[in-house]
């Protein structure tokens, strides 16, 4: 079984919890990190609210039905829609949603490996 762990964002007083490979949790947050430091520079009118990446955890059990865990590249496919749709004209878009893809790429290859195995 595959060593997974997980992610708790914030965005205001909202929790999400990402459930991600191990080996892939510091690639989310490195790029919420840098999300975060570039999102300021966007232009666009419809700017995308992100989530702050607050803790990293080995194990989680949610004994709250109020919340679920988010699968990985779930929550990548989602991030990689919203700026998609940004209707960015000054600042080089691009760059973000190239990193975010990456990601998602690696996640992608990563899940599909593990269901042949």
């Amino acid at each position: 079984m595959p060593q997974m762990k997980y992610a708790l964002l914030q965005n205001g007083d909202r929790l999400e919890f990402v459930e991600m490979p191990a080996t892939h949790m510091y690639q989310l947050t490195a790029l919420n990190r840098r999300l975060h430091k570039e999102v300021e520079k966007l232009t666009a009118e419809q700017i995308p609210s992100l989530p702050h990446v607050i803790a990293e955890f080995e194990n989680l059990e949610l004994v709250k039905a109020d919340y679920s865990v988010i699968g990985g590249l779930d929550y990548i496919n989602t991030l990689e829609q919203t700026f998609a749709a940004v209707n960015e004209e000054i600042y080089p878009l691009v760059s973000l949603l190239t990193e975010i893809r990456a990601l998602q790429a690696q996640l992608e290859q990563w899940y599909e490996e593990e269901m042949e195995a």
